[in-house]
């Protein structure tokens, strides 16, 4: 019975969490409330804060829950590889995963502007994930070169930031025009320009 009511609870912090990415992804953070978040779940205001005590709290878990999910999909994709060309791999696989998700990428789009204020609550969790995801993508291709797969003049600090940018670029752009943008063929084709192997041969091999 314990047991029941624990896998209930589970389910039901699942579901919140997956609504408020929803409406934070509809309505941005700061013009969400709790009470429309309560309200999409069945719950009342109190019943909400059983789960969660505040907005904030709610915001963390949609965070945690998204870099889970990503940390799981690109560990499967480069499982197989070894080298740098493995955390490109899984750069395009995970563009392509993200074409099928479009409330996830309106949330971190919405988010990550509004996280540009010092004041807001995911500051400081943006700073840290772009400066993880910007050092990984660098010494990803600081492992393409010293294996001799980097085209010559291509400095991995910098196209470490370019391929960065690149992805929130395609994510906005997918987002206003998705009939126009492949966001896993766009990525491919620049890191194809700047490795000297067959990225799809890597990709399949």
């Amino acid at each position: 019975m314990v047991t029941h009511g624990y896998a209930k609870g589970r389910a039901k912090r699942q579901e919140i969490i997956e609504t408020a990415m929803l409406v934070f992804g509809e309505r941005g953070y700061n013009a969400s409330s709790m009470l429309e978040i309560a309200g999409r779940c069945g719950l009342s205001r109190a019943g909400l804060a059983h789960h969660f005590s505040s907005k904030e709290s709610i915001l963390f878990a949609v965070l945690t829950w998204r870099d889970r999910k990503d940390r799981e999909r690109f560990r499967a994709a480069g499982a197989k590889l070894s080298d740098g060309l493995a955390i490109l791999r899984g750069m395009v696989d995970l563009a392509r995963h993200n074409a099928t998700v479009p409330g996830l990428i309106g949330l971190y789009t919405v988010l990550a502007a509004e996280a540009s204020s010092p004041d807001h609550p995911a500051h400081d969790y943006f700073v840290e994930r772009y400066a993880r995801i910007v050092k990984g993508t660098q010494a990803a291709l600081v492992s393409v070169q010293q294996a001799g797969h980097l085209a010559a003049g291509v400095d991995p600090w910098v196209y470490g930031v370019a391929l960065t940018a690149l992805m929130d670029g395609l994510q906005l752009q997918w987002l206003l025009t998705p009939e126009k943008v492949d966001m896993a063929a766009h990525l491919r084709s620049a890191i194809q320009n700047i490795v000297t192997v067959d990225f799809d041969e890597v990709m399949t091999g």
